[in-house]
């Protein structure tokens, strides 16, 4: 701390235990002055040379504007009823009008599953591309192809996380991909820092994914 005695203007400091000594008379006026402490200024009187003197300054403290502290949002909950009726909707409506798309070769009921997550496929692209139009995002959607070289070089996004985690069948996994990138994930998720955001929306499109598998499987029966 800077201890200046203004009447002479002479200067010195004080050490680390605030110790000081400096030359002064009656009625000189002593500052202190810190960066971390309110400056204060003393006159000295006659008492103060018959002893030792402890001056006492008051530490500034930084106080912030009053706060208000928020829980972190909830994460939605991926539920199977009611995950999304308009898709389910949609689905029937397009085995209804297409049945020769969807359905196996011979067979009189059942869906082609390959037809069946094609078609949803399209329908979220078409619903990203509406949302974004006219609103270029700072981080555009996954594409297949990142997402394909995501799982082929990353050693915690691997295929085995895919096939043993996620539980999406081997022969389906290019299919899952592609599944993800119609869902308009964005790219910031690639960031390191957000690795485990990236996780959580992998698993909610890998429900989603599975239960398109379970209920529109090649043996499933279109119901009206």
């Amino acid at each position: 701390m800077k201890v200046l005695n203004k009447s002479q203007n002479r200067l010195t400091v004080t050490n680390q235990d605030g110790d000081f000594s400096i030359e002064a008379k009656v009625n000189d006026t002593i500052s202190f002055q810190s960066i971390f402490y309110h400056p204060l200024e003393v006159i000295l009187k006659q008492s103060h040379f018959d002893d030792i003197n402890v001056f006492e300054v008051e530490e500034i403290v930084s106080e912030l504007d009053e706060v208000e502290i928020q829980s972190e949002p909830e994460q939605p909950v991926f539920e199977e009823e009611t995950y999304n009726r308009e898709l389910n909707n949609l689905i029937k409506e397009g085995l209804k009008r297409n049945p020769h798309l969807y359905r196996p070769e011979n067979a009189q009921s059942g869906g082609n599953i390959l037809g069946i997550i094609s078609l949803v496929i399209k329908l979220f692209k078409k619903k990203n591309k509406e949302k974004n139009k006219n609103k270029p995002p700072t981080y555009p959607p996954l594409k297949y192809e990142q997402i394909d070289s995501l799982f082929s070089k990353s050693s915690f996004f691997n295929k085995s996380l895919v096939t043993e985690n996620l539980k999406i069948p081997e022969d389906k996994v290019k299919l899952f991909y592609d599944f993800c990138s119609a869902k308009g994930i964005s790219s910031k998720l690639l960031l390191e820092e957000n690795k485990m955001m990236l996780l959580e929306e992998l698993v909610v499109n890998s429900q989603l994914f599975l239960i398109l598998l379970e209920e529109y499987g090649e043996q499933a029966t279109v119901k009206d």
